[in-house]
């Protein structure tokens, strides 16, 4: 496709001064309907080495109010970066509602840069197309307008601009070994920017491929996408907020998906002599095998969902009891705040992944968007709906990194449960545990049956599986829990 582009278009000065005349005032006009409308927007600036991403990235903002937008220069990743999944330094970086998030040079480094220089093969670029496709549609369903510019010119007009700099005492420094190992990669590097458009051109996040010969030319047509863009996205989210939102759905009919809760045996018991030998033994081992991730650089996402008083706090107490703390980290998940509604939902979930060599340990989850939010109507259907693919695209982008996922629903059954709510309210120092919000969430256990049986079934992947704690014996689900850390992290080591 790019042999094919005519880099010899160019625009007179005149015509120019008119198209940026007529719309810079637009772009600024946009960016507060932007604003105003809360929607995200992301714009990617890739392209060959001297094509003039830098000045043509200058030029879009200029008419941008400054507080409204920020610009990421992205390099190779730093120590810290790399230490996680490649996409954690962009998803920690995503725009909340009404901002704009300009990359020069983005995610797609993983696909250009790491290919030509051979640090990524066959078989892993074709797991990272599918991770930014599904970032990028992420982003995209969630209401954000995603734009991506590749500036192209030829490999002898690069030539000729490394030429110009070099001889430029001030500025020879900007040309430098890498840049001119590229130049004589150009080949190669357009047969990898070939194959970045066909996987992962789509409508929600179109390549545009500016002939950048002619800096008049470039930003003419960089200023005009980025108005239809926006424009574009406004009365799209104009027109979905005009629909009548539909009524909260009532409870699926639990025969949907195949029981796995049917099949759990709340029986299992264990008594107090045993429980204290195998805790000390267990506890004691995982102390070890932390230090062990620790040198392996393996992370660990340890997650706990579980009915109202199954025993979770307990359970990861014990859990904890003997790790360093240094290695390890609990995140307790609440209701989200307004900084964390202005973003993605998983958002905040990326911004708490640990490093390699870490733990970090959820009490309550990414999983309350096909639960709490679900049962409560606080998302839409085709929200939680979707949810499914976009949590099961999070947790192989963790896994293919080499995370270990390990995901616990804490079960009990309705009578434990109410057994265990009275006891609260009898104990003085265990009264804080119950609320109105426990006894109103126990009125809806049909309900929050059918979700999470629909939840383990769709979510409970080979990369990441769900583990099923019998809890009515607090005693057993302590030692299960421990049982299968140790299993899954002396598996990995």
């Amino acid at each position: 496709m790019l042999e094919s582009l005519d880099l010899s278009r160019k625009l007179p000065r005149d015509e120019s001064r008119a198209i940026k005349k007529q719309l810079e005032p637009r772009l600024g006009a946009l960016q507060r309907q932007v604003v105003d409308l809360g929607i995200p927007v992301v714009i990617v600036f890739e392209g060959w080495d001297a094509s003039g991403k830098g000045t043509l990235i200058n030029e879009l903002i200029l008419p941008l109010d400054p507080r409204g937008f920020q610009v990421h220069s992205t390099v190779a990743p730093t120590e810290e970066e790399a230490l996680r999944p490649f996409l954690w330094r962009f998803w920690t970086r995503t725009p909340p509602g009404g901002r704009i998030e300009i990359f020069d040079r983005s995610w797609y480094r993983r696909v250009l840069e790491d290919r030509v220089d051979g640090h990524l093969k066959k078989k892993a670029r074709g797991a990272a197309f599918e991770d930014i496709r599904a970032f990028e549609r992420q982003l995209a369903d969630s209401g954000a307008i995603i734009l991506k510019f590749f500036l192209h010119i030829s490999s002898k007009e690069q030539k000729k601009r490394f030429d110009k700099l070099r001889a430029n005492p001030t500025m020879a420094w900007r040309v430098t070994k890498e840049d001119r190992k590229r130049h004589r990669q150009y080949d190669r590097y357009r047969d990898a920017v070939e194959e970045a458009f066909a996987e992962t051109d789509a409508g929600h996040a179109p390549w545009i491929v500016v002939e950048a010969h002619d800096r008049r030319f470039a930003r003419a047509k960089i200023f005009k996408a980025f108005v239809s863009a926006l424009e574009k996205g406004i009365r799209r989210t104009k027109a979905v907020r005009a629909r009548k939102p539909p009524a909260r759905a009532k409870a699926p009919d639990a025969t949907m998906v195949p029981s796995i809760l049917g099949s759990v045996d709340l029986s299992l018991s264990l008594e107090r002599e045993p429980y204290r030998k195998e805790l000390k033994r267990l506890q004691d081992k995982v102390r070890d095998l932390e230090h062990q991730i620790y040198m392996h650089r393996i992370p660990v996402v340890i997650l706990y969902e579980g009915w109202d008083a199954a025993g979770k706090g307990g359970n990861l107490k014990r859990l904890t009891a003997n790790l360093d703390p240094r290695g390890y980290e609990v995140v307790p998940i609440a209701a989200p705040n307004d900084i964390e509604k202005s973003h993605h939902y998983l958002w905040r979930f990326w911004t708490e992944l640990p490093k390699a060599g870490h733990i970090t340990i959820f009490d309550r989850s990414w999983y309350g968007r096909v639960l709490v939010e679900r049962v409560e109507g606080f998302c839409t259907e085709t929200e939680w709906r979707r949810a499914y693919r976009e949590i099961n695209q999070m947790e192989q982008h963790w896994t293919r990194f080499g995370a270990i996922v390990l995901k616990f629903w804490v079960h009990i059954d309705q009578d434990e449960q109410l057994r265990r709510f009275k006891e609260r309210e009898k104990t003085r120092y265990k009264r804080w545990k119950i609320t109105e919000e426990d006894w109103r969430n126990r009125e809806k256990w049909d309900e929050y049956e059918a979700a999470v049986e629909e939840m383990l079934f769709r979510t409970g992947t080979p990369n990441a599986p769900w583990t099923v704690i019998e809890s009515n014996c607090k005693l057993h689900a302590r030692i299960k829990v421990l049982k299968t850390v140790c299993e899954a992290l002396e598996a990995r080591v």
